[in-house]
């Protein structure tokens, strides 16, 4: 379909910075720097800076990210570990790969985690909670951190969708002892492709990183144990480094786009906007995703699709608790189950005009004259 609005607009992106992403690709290949070479180097020590990190751990996807952090932080089998439903399936995934099990606990009205439900989800099997940082805004950090302190709990942050979102002044990915963020091509910093990184201030676990990202190897030659195969490309790399200077310039342009969002859509009492963004208080919130809770969601989306809008129903409409093959039906997350009934998310992104804010705004409130 020809979208008036897109969710996502790839091509513009790269019409905007044609020469100097062909001038980047051209450069690695006429170098044969492909794998685990200097412009990967470069882009981790930089991503580590932007952060707020020692380091940081090239890996192919955040999933990998997740689930190899998991390991070298020594969860396993019969650990549980803390996180949420309202997350992309791939955050139990890598919990599970691990050999840990997940248990889910509910969100609150911003969309994460539920603090003030972690400590009775917390068991003598209990290892480590992952919380996830949506749609660009933190968790509540001070006091998650303060939990997992004083119960002795590792705490591994599912960045995927925060970079350069704070809390209290720190960005995500800086808290615990590792965060995990995700370059999917819809991401904020978006690859050409899939990637991700992990990053820490732990260098026992940086090292343990890189050897389980490239089959075990030590830097002596040496095979630490069965691994994986889960390098960041140098030529992602080196395009993601190219990107990554304009990160802040996107968050900003991010950050008017969902204060004029707001503006537009207040006042109509059918929907539940995301918290506007601030200057002041604990939160800076980037906006990877506007979503929003509708009353009858599904003619919503009809509507805005008929008329051109590009719109997105985050996981199909379904938490991961609500998918019976993962065996996690058990769970009780009644705020959870609420917000799948009317969630979906309106385009956002740094290409976007403010006269598609205005169109995709105008449909809304015409649906529910």
């Amino acid at each position: 379909m020809d979208w008036k609005v897109r969710f996502v607009n790839y091509p513009e992106q790269f019409r905007k910075m044609e020469r100097e992403i062909l001038g980047t690709v051209r450069e690695v290949l006429s170098r044969g720097d492909l794998m685990l070479r200097g412009q990967l180097r470069d882009f981790e020590a930089h991503i580590a800076t932007f952060v707020g990190t020692r380091f940081a751990i090239g890996v192919s996807n955040c999933t990998d990210g997740l689930h190899l952090a998991l390991r070298a932080a020594g969860i396993g089998a019969e650990d549980e570990v803390i996180t949420v439903a309202h997350s992309f399936v791939a955050t139990a995934a890598a919990i599970h790969h691990a050999g840990a099990s997940p248990v889910l606990v509910d969100i609150g009205d911003d969309h994460n985690i539920d603090v003030d439900g972690i400590a009775s989800a917390i068991t003598s099997r209990t290892r480590a909670i992952v919380p996830v940082h949506l749609n660009g805004r933190l968790c509540e950090m001070g006091r998650l951190m303060a939990i997992a302190r004083e119960r002795g709990l590792i705490v591994i942050e599912d960045s995927a969708q925060a970079l350069g979102g704070a809390f209290e002044g720190r960005r995500g990915g800086s808290f615990g002892l590792a965060g995990c963020f995700s370059f999917y091509p819809a991401k904020l910093l978006g690859a050409f492709g899939d990637g991700g990184v992990v990053t820490t201030d732990d260098e026992e676990l940086a090292a343990k990183l890189r050897s389980l990202r490239d089959h075990g190897r030590l830097p002596d030659g040496e095979i630490s144990g069965w691994s994986f195969n889960c390098r960041l490309d140098n030529l992602q790399a080196a395009l993601l480094d190219l990107k990554l200077a304009r990160v802040p310039d996107w968050i900003e342009r991010r950050r008017a786009l969902a204060a004029l969002y707001h503006d537009r859509l207040s006042g109509v009492p059918q929907l539940r906007p995301p918290p506007p963004p601030v200057t002041a208080g604990p939160f800076f919130d980037v906006f990877q995703n506007y979503e929003i809770e509708a009353v009858d969601r599904d003619r919503l989306v009809e509507r805005l699709r008929a008329r051109g809008v590009e719109i997105l129903i985050p996981w199909g409409g379904r938490g991961i608790h609500q998918f019976k093959a993962l065996g996690l039906t058990h769970h009780h997350l009644p705020r959870t189950d609420q917000l799948f009934r009317g969630v979906l998310m309106l385009p956002l992104h740094a290409e976007l005009e403010d006269r598609d804010v205005g169109y995709v705004s105008d449909v809304i409130r015409e649906f529910y004259v």
